[in-house]
């Protein structure tokens, strides 16, 4: 596969950080107002939200670095599928936890991330709810706490911490299947704390927890933001026989384009 150009990723990070939170208001807004929820073909559900918050992304994305192929959830619903992605794309999910957005507990997020040569290289993951805003890249790892007028107000560097002999797991608030229940009654699993959307790579990057299976279907828009903060902050995505997540995938025998595999994300080991 041919390489990338070189990318000023310290000026692209920021891009996604402006961008993120720039969606997130729009997301409050109407999380605010009240939308109506419909289903897709695969009977997920999408609001105006979900479709607002990724125009604002892509139109970003594409003004930023318009040679940069772009896989957004809705867009690929709707049809919308890049050609060769080549050794570099974007992996967007404009409002990751549309059914935490829908039961209006505030665990939803924006996800942004590059991935090269299938890697996610730098991500943002953006709660706007709870204010916190996840980054990672080259440089590391970072927690920025941005007010509800898309203010930051503080930044601070984060890592993973190494795992203790009684872990602390994180799980999902709405797809928590008795596979999860399983693995994580074969490991030393302390406590497991329930949230929604790419928060919990958050909690696994500042180190409040060190482990996340996910057994249960995912999109790689779903996870590519997250893995690459979680990344930048010592950890590590694996599928089940103990090899780093990619992303990417396409003409799967077994399942759709862009389908993940199921995975453990862990902080140090």
């Amino acid at each position: 596969m041919k390489s990338p150009q070189l990318l000023d990723h310290s000026n692209l990070l920021t891009t996604f950080e402006s961008t993120a939170i720039a969606a997130g208001r729009e997301i409050l807004r109407i999380y605010e107002e009240g939308c109506d929820v419909e289903l897709k073909d695969d009977r997920s559900p999408v609001t105006a939200a979900d479709r607002a918050a990724e125009v604002i992304i892509t139109k970003a994305l594409r003004d930023a670095t318009p040679e940069i192929p772009i896989v957004a959830e809705e867009e690929i619903s709707g049809g919308h599928v890049p050609g060769d992605l080549g050794a570099r794309f974007y992996l967007v999910d404009p409002l990751d936890g549309t059914r935490e957005f829908v039961n209006r507990n505030g665990d939803f997020t924006v996800n942004i991330a590059l991935i090269e040569h299938g890697a996610p290289v730098m991500g943002v993951v953006y709660a706007p709810v709870r204010g916190w805003l996840f980054t990672g890249g080259p440089e590391g790892a970072q927690e920025v706490i941005v007010d509800h007028a898309g203010r930051i107000i503080t930044r601070k560097n984060i890592a993973c911490r190494a795992a203790p002999k009684e872990m602390v797991a994180v799980a999902s608030r709405s797809h928590r299947t008795t596979e999860t229940d399983d693995y994580l009654n074969d490991h030393p699993v302390a406590d497991c704390v329930s949230v929604g959307s790419s928060i919990k790579f958050g909690l696994l990057a500042r180190g409040e927890a060190d482990i996340y299976p996910r057994l249960s279907r995912t999109m790689e828009w779903d996870t590519a933001a997250g893995d690459a903060v979680l990344r930048a902050a010592g950890g590590m995505t694996m599928t089940l026989d103990g090899k780093p997540l990619t992303y990417g995938r396409r003409n799967q025998a077994n399942d759709a384009d862009f389908a993940n595999p199921s995975f453990v994300a862990r902080g140090k080991l």
